[in-house]
């Protein structure tokens, strides 16, 4: 049974210094749990300093963003050919990045495939709006989201992939309506069965599905018992290291419950 993935989404808080305290305190209140992994993702300027104080046993880092291209004359940006050796993961497609930078299903393509080229999984988020889901056009958003994404991989890319499902009407930032666990589980069957359209039975079965979307850990256990949920992408509690401990010690015991049930 695959381990469960939380990710802690950081987005822009905390300067370097905080980000370290931040850091020393989180290693102390969560365990090791070899069941979970556990993903931090801070800000790109803190990424090195918090990989020296990192305890790799418990925490892999991710990088919030990063340009398509590995080099070149593009002032400013950050390639993840910079990051290759510093992250194990990028989150990539978040709806954040969509609205407020204009990034499309296109540059998202190209991130993945940047991201996979230099040998760092993308955490691939996906998700519809309000107005698309009263408008019906839910399954139609995340079908041109998640096709398009994986549309120049290989098999063995899609595979190890973590596509992230993330509602944009259920983000804190642009709304924070609680999703219902039900409704969830329909999108990210719907997720897995576009993989499985492209890439077959074993690419659905191997990649890995998160939720994303105002969890907390009073919400956290209904996600993540979802049967084909392997994680969730945590926001606003991660910045809580109370809070963002529970969360880990729900699906460290979860994954438990399912083990013995298998």
């Amino acid at each position: 049974m695959r381990k469960k993935l939380i990710v802690g989404n950081w987005k822009m808080h905390m300067n370097v210094s905080q980000a370290s305290l931040f850091l020393h305190r989180l290693q102390e209140k969560v365990p090791h749990y070899a069941d979970v992994e556990i993903v931090l993702t801070p800000s790109l300027l803190a990424l090195q300093p918090l990989s020296v104080q990192l305890d790799r046993r418990k925490f892999r880092l991710a990088a919030p963003n990063a340009y398509f291209k590995d080099e070149g004359p593009y002032m400013g940006e950050v390639s993840f050919t910079m990051l290759r050796d510093l992250v194990h993961y990028a989150v990539v497609g978040h709806s954040e990045r969509r609205i407020h930078f204009g990034e499309t299903d296109q540059i998202v393509r190209d991130k993945v495939a940047a991201a996979f080229r230099n040998e760092i999984t993308p955490i691939l988020c996906v998700g519809e709006t309000q107005v698309e889901r009263r408008a019906g056009e839910t399954k139609q958003v995340i079908h041109d989201q998640v096709t398009t994404a994986i549309s120049h991989l290989t098999t063995k890319e899609v595979e190890s992939l973590v596509i992230a499902y993330e509602p944009v009407w259920a983000i804190s930032t642009f709304g924070g309506i609680v999703a219902k666990p039900d409704d969830v589980k329909k999108e990210m069957d719907f997720v897995r069965h576009q993989v499985h359209e492209l890439f077959g039975p074993k690419a659905a079965k191997e990649v890995r599905v998160l939720y994303g979307g105002s969890v907390d850990d009073h919400t956290a256990a209904g996600y993540l018992s979802l049967e084909g949920c392997d994680g969730a992408i945590v926001g606003g509690a991660s910045l809580n290291y109370e809070k963002f401990a529970k969360i880990v010690e729900v699906a460290h015991q979860l994954h438990g419950s399912e083990s013995e049930n298998t």
